[in-house]
């Protein structure tokens, strides 16, 4: 209905039957606010045509709506990723309804959110309705990661392919980044690793490892290797030992097969994977993360090109301070010196000070 806010669930989990039919039908209605994180897929609903109808107040800004983020037709909301569950649950974001994805129930009436659980199943919890998509392609995850059909207010079944997100490739600055950041993790660690060329690169130099834990807000197809190999197991792991511990997945079906009603890996809300004394919980915690930009001081711009935003803050800033209190942690920001234009041009990425409008992700004092 017209003046309603929607929360949206993200990733690789957008309810794509019910959000296509809400911009069929946009024109009918006005003002109507869609909160969302990182979004996969097309979004139409962020069209010129949608002003008045609909309006996108995104807390991460995904390739989709960053055009429109720096036009102005949507709006950003820069918030740690730890701290979106409580702006539904104190109703400083109340939302009127959730739009939602997940499996079909088991005998007792539950079914999974899947593979987006971190801020998903605090918007259920608290939204005013929930509107559900039952797909049984949907990967049934373990966890803190359950809602019972009866909490659905709208259920339309639907049966689609997940979106998949493959390794992408790397080069030979990447690999020599990767070099360095594998160097630095003995056995026993715990990584917090997120998809993209140096995660990956890193991952696939830990063969030799033994008795690696994960503690991350989303891992990706490269875990799956290791967690074969024997590699991660979770030993030694002090918080959760044997389980791999994460918000939500982002990859190929492959990933989705591995974690279907796999008792190793369990998928909880942001607030906890991503509360920084949670993750100090982990002793010799290993956080990688990368950037857009770092000064000479230490200061870290990971979301904007100057004043031109582009992502948004996420984990970095949960896991670099958890890492920092850990037990023999230690937190990583990895980047190439320098970034290799489409012209030729060399952009530096290590500056003496950031640019002009540039946000400071992580602060001089987390470095």
């Amino acid at each position: 209905e017209s003046d309603m806010r929607l929360f949206l669930t993200g990733n690789c989990s957008v309810p794509r039957t019910m959000l296509a039919a809400l911009t069929t039908r946009a024109h009918q209605l006005s003002n109507v606010e869609i909160v969302q994180v990182l979004t996969v897929g097309s979004a139409d609903y962020v069209a010129p045509e949608m002003a008045g109808h609909l309006r996108v107040n995104t807390l991460f800004i995904s390739d989709n709506v960053r055009a429109a983020v720096n036009a102005g037709r949507a709006d950003f909301t820069p918030c740690f990723l730890s701290e979106i569950p409580d702006l539904f649950r104190t109703g400083r974001l109340p939302l009127d309804a959730a739009l939602i994805q997940v499996s079909p129930p088991d005998d007792h009436g539950f079914c999974s959110l899947g593979v987006e659980v971190g801020v998903t199943k605090p918007a259920a919890q608290s939204a005013k309705r929930v509107f559900a998509e039952i797909n049984p392609r949907m990967p049934r995850t373990l966890g803190d990661s359950f809602i019972h059909i009866s909490k659905l207010g709208v259920i339309v079944p639907v049966d689609y392919q997940l979106p998949e997100l493959p390794m992408g490739g790397s080069d030979e600055i990447t690999e020599r980044i990767a070099d360095r950041v594998a160097g630095l993790i003995t056995d026993g660690a715990t990584l917090q690793t997120g998809i993209g060329a140096i995660p990956d690169g890193v991952l696939r130099r830990l063969t030799d490892r033994k008795d690696l834990g994960v503690h991350t807000e989303l891992f990706s197809d490269g875990v799956i290797d290791l967690v074969n190999r024997g590699v991660i197991n979770g030993e030694r792991k002090t918080l959760h030992p044997g389980k791999i511990v994460a918000g939500f997945l982002l990859g190929t079906q492959r990933l989705y097969d591995f974690v279907n009603d796999n008792p190793v890996v369990e998928l909880h809300p942001s607030d906890y994977v991503n509360d920084p004394f949670v993750i100090a919980q982990n002793d010799h915690m290993v956080a990688i993360n990368s950037a857009l930009e770092v000064d000479l001081t230490g200061q870290v711009c990971a979301d904007s090109i100057g004043a031109r935003l582009y992502s948004g803050v996420g984990g970095q800033v949960d896991f670099i301070y958890g890492a920092a209190r850990s037990k023999g942690g230690i937190p990583i920001i990895a980047l190439p010196a320098k970034l290799v234009k489409k012209d030729g041009a060399a952009l530096s990425k290590i500056v003496a000070m950031l640019k002009p409008g540039a946000g400071v992700t992580t602060s001089r004092n987390h470095v």
